[in-house]
């Protein structure tokens, strides 16, 4: 889950340089790519929890530091900065925290329409309440199905600044309004069909959090050798 989180992170740096290298410090990207590059035979050799982590947050520190740079909407009212959650404190990371959020409960239904209890994780300890083992499985979607979706959104101009609350404490969040167009394009996005890496299967984007749910399925009682983590291009 670790090594396509991190392979598909790059894929999408490699994207953005390919589609708008000139636009952008396309430099600046090529050495965030080849620094996530660098982690994935390491990812690979490597059993230990806590050390998975080390590397996913070198990882995440090379992606999120060329974020903005992939941002080619209007700069003043989308701009990242780093990462806030609670609450979101620019534009950005309120798109962000409401892509997650949707991800995170399709993959959650998605582990339970094939048996297996999405509050049992492997790298998100386990906490009352929270879908641990779908935030699991999310990690390696993130990039491809949040991420992308989010840059789509700005650089095509189908969000408004107009869709987002500015609150006293800080909070910026989407308006009703604003949360109406995410989940209509949300919804759009996931129709579109794509052929899945591993399968050769041509699917709807939306089939692919079940796909890999299936998948670990599968891996857990024994029917696959490995989790075959989903590698986008």
């Amino acid at each position: 889950m670790i090594f396509g989180k991190l392979f598909n992170a790059r894929w999408s740096i490699e994207r953005t340089r390919r589609d708008h290298g000139l636009r952008m410090d396309s430099e600046k990207l090529a050495a965030a790519s080849q620094q996530i590059y660098g982690l994935l035979p390491q990812v690979k050799e490597i059993a230990s929890p806590e050390e998975l982590r080390g590397l996913e947050g070198v990882g995440a520190s090379a992606y999120f530091g060329v974020f903005n740079e992939m941002i080619l909407g209007d700069q003043e009212t989308f701009f990242f900065r780093g990462r806030s959650r609670r609450p979101p404190l620019d534009a950005v990371n309120a798109m962000l925290s409401f892509a997650y959020s949707l991800l995170a409960h399709d993959c959650a239904s998605a582990l339970e329409s094939v048996g297996l209890d999405s509050y049992v994780g492997f790298l998100h300890r386990d906490r009352p309440g929270r879908t641990s083992l779908a935030l699991d499985l999310m990690e390696e979607l993130r990039p491809c199905m949040a991420d992308r979706f989010v840059f789509t959104l700005i650089n095509s101009r189908q969000i408004k600044p107009s869709d987002f609350l500015h609150m006293e404490s800080g909070a910026v969040l989407l308006t009703d309004d604003g949360r109406k167009a995410f989940l209509k394009h949300w919804q759009e996005k996931k129709k579109e069909a794509l052929t899945h890496p591993y399968l050769g299967e041509k699917l709807p984007w939306g089939m692919i959090p079940y796909i890999q749910a299936l998948l670990l399925a599968r891996y857990l009682r024994g029917d696959l050798d490995a989790y075959p983590p989903f590698l986008w291009k």
